[in-house]
């Protein structure tokens, strides 16, 4: 004799053979719904809303050469905007495995599996070194914490963080959207200590040292120019440096240029008003 089998019937055979096949905690994980304000292993789980997503994003000029690194990237929104909004590779680092399948999951919903990566682990021991963007969402405490290692970065790596800042490392652009406020910094190259500068003058090549007191991307300093002392101060800009050596009350000699490991190239201008090239050695 045939037996018939009822629609409610196949269901559960069908739900059996999806259980056995994939596991009861990969069908548990599918339905996880996260809630504002569930613990974390370091924060809080509070989401950042979408306009001000794209906000960050856009203070950092993220874009298709761009590689963005999320810390405690939670349900994925900032990675997953990274790459479907603004075509960068993306990479969340996440604590909570129930978080990390639904951000894959959401990365695979919008198309943008091949460009937005995500981790379980600790986003202390994150490697940020191929990041040319870094986002986060954290705790000043952590931000703190986490500073240092940002300081060694690659100078120019721009860093944009939700709500909190980064103590007396004053941001170079602070923006508020959507109920929340967006801080950024470009990591500054590191040019603390002496440098030998030389450059055409008025009439023969001249020579200087300069020595700067670096307080991140603010300077401080002097020049010693033949037997003259005088005061230097100055700001970067990611690799870029401006710096000014004063000349008593004839005004002072304004140094435009790049950083590049352990020399300097740019432009000076001379107290006539005329611009010549400069070099800077450690």
């Amino acid at each position: 004799m045939q037996t018939f089998r009822s629609p409610r019937s196949v269901l559960n055979a069908l739900m059996i053979t999806l259980l056995a096949a994939y596991g009861c905690s990969a069908f548990a994980q599918s339905t996880f719904s996260p809630q504002v304000g569930q613990p974390g292993k370091d924060v809080i789980w509070v989401p950042t809303s979408d306009r001000l997503v794209e906000r960050m994003l856009r203070m950092a000029k993220v874009g298709p050469s761009d590689y963005v690194i999320d810390l405690g990237s939670g349900d994925g929104r900032i990675v997953v905007t990274a790459a479907k909004q603004f075509g960068a590779h993306a990479k969340g680092y996440e604590f909570n495995p129930d978080m990390v399948a639904l951000a894959r999951s959401s990365a695979e919903r919008e198309g943008v599996s091949d460009k937005a990566e995500f981790v379980r682990g600790d986003l202390f021991e994150a490697d940020l070194s191929p990041a040319t963007v870094v986002t986060m969402y954290l705790l000043p405490s952590i931000n703190l914490k986490l500073r240092p290692r940002i300081l060694k970065l690659k100078a120019g790596t721009r860093i944009v963080s939700h709500d909190f800042d980064m103590g007396d490392w004053k941001p170079d652009e602070t923006s508020s959207s959507d109920g929340g406020t967006a801080y950024f910094w470009l990591v500054p190259a590191q040019v603390d200590g002496p440098w030998q500068v030389e450059f055409q003058g008025p009439v023969a090549k001249e020579k200087m040292e300069v020595t700067f007191k670096q307080q991140f991307q603010m300077l401080e300093g002097r020049a010693v120019r033949g037997d003259r002392l005088s005061p230097a101060s100055g700001a970067l800009n990611g690799d870029g440096i401006r710096f000014e050596v004063g000349d008593g009350d004839k005004g002072a000699l304004v140094f435009v240029g790049r950083v590049k490991d352990a020399a300097m190239s740019g432009t000076v201008r001379l107290l006539d008003g005329s611009q010549q090239t400069f070099t800077a050695s450690r």
